[in-house]
């Protein structure tokens, strides 16, 4: 088993571990979610034709990596929603800087609501190139992420 370690900058504080769910591309929240949050999916199937990578792969429970958030307004509102009712990834991890409406989300989350979605950025380029899906991730409060395999 090999073991490397991610630093980046904490957005939303706490500790996770979780097989790592891998999108290269940029991640569309609205997209990913919508039939998830409309239709009762308790696995947080994602629904974005898009992103061949995540796309019909469930997200509740793993470790989401990518590079930000793409696509609407709602995004935010759309994590805090699968916050709420239970189908949102184990932690978000952003090889770049998070967007301010994806945070927001992940930060009402963490107040709002009993279900912990533990936030890195800024993990820069090489974790991203590094990070497979199937990947055991564990995250720790000051922003460290343990990439095992």
């Amino acid at each position: 088993m090999t073991k490397k370690v991610f630093k980046g900058r904490v957005v939303v504080k706490g500790k996770a571990s979780a097989e790592a769910l891998v999108s290269k591309g940029g991640f569309n929240t609205l997209a990913s979610y919508q039939h998830s949050l409309m239709f009762g999916d308790k696995t947080g199937k994602c629904s974005d034709q898009n992103n061949p990578e995540l796309y019909k792969k469930a997200m509740a429970g793993k470790a989401l990596c990518m590079p930000q958030t793409i696509g609407s307004t709602t995004g935010g509102l759309v994590l805090y929603c699968a916050a709420s009712m239970s189908r949102q990834p184990a932690c978000l991890l952003f090889s770049k800087e998070i967007d301010s409406l994806a945070a927001a989300g992940a930060i009402l989350a963490d107040v709002w609501t009993d279900n912990s979605m533990p936030t890195v950025d800024g993990l820069g380029d090489e974790f991203l190139e590094y990070v497979q899906t199937g990947d055991r991730i564990t995250v720790e409060d000051d922003g460290s992420v343990i990439v095992e395999r």
